[in-house]
């Protein structure tokens, strides 16, 4: 009975994760029309690909800076932040300075500062540095996440030993080389979950872009679909593009977990296990 609940459960917990994109999948392949006269899970008359071609024309093809866009600021936003995070977890974990256990109790108290209470004192940040409605504005802020300095510190505490580091310095490299070198390999299966958490949170930021922008040519696809669906109640042809955006959005999530599942397991377990 105990398995059989447990079962039960990751049985639903499954349904809820998957349903709602296999609903976006079958809802891409059909027109304004087929939402009123097929079911929720239907394929529609596959139109998908006059979709497709929607999607890229309207407002002047702007989706495809939005595309452009959220490439840069997840991309690079993940790799430079990742590495970032992982150089100040290392250093909290391995380096002795002055202010350490304080720098970590602040970082601490960061993961428990919600995104929102950030955005006004970001602005007007921004403001000062005359960088609000432009690409900096966003792309900025996304380098650091106290959550990643967080996970790579537990992770550098567990998995890089203080007598290789000792060893490396004796040898004669600094600490930059020692970190790039010795530490950053050993690191690599917790900087790659860094990297993924990273790479979501700032796919699917809309808040903060929200705030700080207002061409659209610097939108992210999270706030322009957004935007556009804001628009679905006055103009219902606008249904079947944010639909379809959507599911091109979802596109490179699925396939950078897949592409780094082994990694990411293998970072998760080893924190467990230590």
């Amino acid at each position: 009975m105990r398995k059989a609940v447990v079962h039960l459960v990751l049985l639903l917990s499954a349904l809820y994760s998957v349903l709602p994109l296999v609903w976006l999948v079958t809802s891409a392949t059909k027109s304004l029309g087929d939402f009123s006269t097929t079911s929720a899970f239907a394929f529609g008359h596959w139109n998908l690909g006059a979709n497709l071609s929607g999607l890229f024309d309207q407002d002047g093809g702007v989706f495809l800076w939005w595309i452009r866009n959220s490439l840069l600021y997840a991309g690079l936003g993940a790799v430079l932040g990742s590495l970032i995070c992982t150089a100040a977890g290392y250093a909290i974990a391995k380096l002795t300075f002055p202010g350490r256990r304080l720098l970590f109790a602040l970082t601490l108290a960061g993961v428990l500062v919600p995104t929102t209470a950030l955005a006004l004192p970001l602005y007007l940040l921004a403001a000062q540095l005359h960088v609000v409605d432009t690409f900096w504005a966003v792309f900025l802020p996304l380098l650091t996440n106290p959550f990643g300095v967080y996970l790579a510190r537990v992770y550098a505490d567990a998995a890089v030993p203080g007598e290789v580091l000792e060893a490396s310095r004796m040898d004669g490299a600094g600490e930059l080389r020692t970190f790039f070198t010795v530490a950053l390999p050993m690191m690599r299966p917790g900087l790659v979950t860094v990297l993924l958490f990273q790479f979501v949170g700032i796919w699917n930021n809309v808040f903060l872009p929200l705030v700080m922008l207002t061409d659209p040519k610097l939108f992210p696809m999270s706030l322009g679909l957004y935007q556009w669906s804001t628009r679905v109640t006055q103009f219902p042809q606008y249904t079947p593009l944010v639909i379809t955006g959507s599911l091109l959005a979802v596109l490179p999530l699925v396939v950078a977990f897949v592409v780094l599942q082994r990694q990411w397991r293998s970072g998760l377990a080893t924190g467990a296990v230590k």
